[in-house]
This record gives structure tokens, C-alpha cells and sequence, in this order.
């Protein structure tokens, strides 16, 4: 018997449950850290350099194409994996599980959503939108920052452990 078959059928090495759900948690986390990198990085950066109006209406669409099946799966999966983990891994598994659900869920559903959705009820090129937009990137950028330090930790933790 070939050793990825001796591993899954004794529930040893890499192969086992929790090795497996341990890669998965890691590449999963590890996109939205990516994902998240990037807005703090460079995304957000650019649509503040380009006209209020021009940033809003690109945010506004961002924020719209962003919910596919398969960015909802990567993120929702990353904090289910984390909890399947956080009962039956290791100890670090368990930390890592904390930083996703509340550095990443908590946060998105507290802060980064709420902003969002009151952007999108904003009308671009109007003094109100222009107005919110300035206050909306810093307060944006400065939280999402908290999701990159969370999901990258999480990531880590799975990878290493």
C-alpha cells in the first residue's frame, strides 16, 4: 500500500483529516489574505488617487461583483474550515480559527460591510458622495488592514502547525 493510502486509512502523516482540512483552512485564508493584501497594498490606494466620483462608482462595483459562489465559498469556507479545525486539531488551530472569525468575519460584518452599504446608497459625483468618500477610504483602508494581519496570521498558523 502506497504511503498517501497507509496515512488516510490510519489517520497519520499530512494525509490525515486533519492534515488535509489544515491545507485547505491555509490556501483558503491564504486567498483572502491576498485578496485583502491588495486593497490595503495598492486597490484602495489607486481609486483614492483618481476623482471622488470616479472612486466611488468603481468601489460601488467592486463591492457588487465581489459576492460570486465562488469568492462567498473561499471566504465562508476559510472560517468554517478554521472551526472544523479549532475542535479537532491542535491547539494553534484553534488560534488561528479566532483570528479568522473574528479578525475576518467580525470585522468585515462590523465595519467594512456597513461602510460599504452606505456607499452604495450614495450617488457618485454628488457633493455627499464626494464628501463621505475621503472619510470612507481611510476608515476602509485602516480596517481592512485588521483583515490582512488576521487572515495572513491564520494562514500561518495553519501552515505551520
Amino acid at each position: 500500500m502506497d504511503t498517501l493510502a497507509v496515512d488516510l486509512a490510519t489517520g497519520g502523516g499530512p494525509w490525515d483529516a486533519v492534515g488535509v482540512l489544515s491545507a485547505a483552512a491555509a490556501v483558503s485564508s491564504g486567498l483572502v489574505a491576498g485578496i485583502f493584501f491588495a486593497f490595503s497594498v495598492f486597490v484602495m490606494r489607486a481609486l483614492g488617487a483618481v476623482p471622488p466620483e470616479s472612486g466611488v462608482a468603481a468601489m460601488r462595483s467592486i463591492n457588487r461583483v465581489i459576492i460570486t459562489p465562488l469568492f462567498i465559498a473561499v471566504f465562508l469556507g476559510a472560517g468554517a474550515l478554521g472551526v472544523a479545525l479549532a475542535v479537532l486539531g491542535p491547539w494553534p488551530h484553534a488560534v488561528a480559527a479566532a483570528l479568522y472569525v473574528v479578525g475576518v468575519f467580525g470585522v468585515t460584518g462590523a465595519r467594512n460591510v456597513p461602510w460599504n452599504n452606505e456607499l452604495d446608497a450614495l450617488t457618485p459625483g454628488t457633493a455627499e458622495a464626494a464628501a463621505y468618500w475621503a472619510g470612507y477610504l481611510r476608515r476602509w483602508t485602516a480596517w481592512n488592514h485588521v483583515r490582512t494581519v488576521a487572515s495572513t496570521g491564520a494562514t500561518v498558523l495553519y501552515v505551520i502547525t
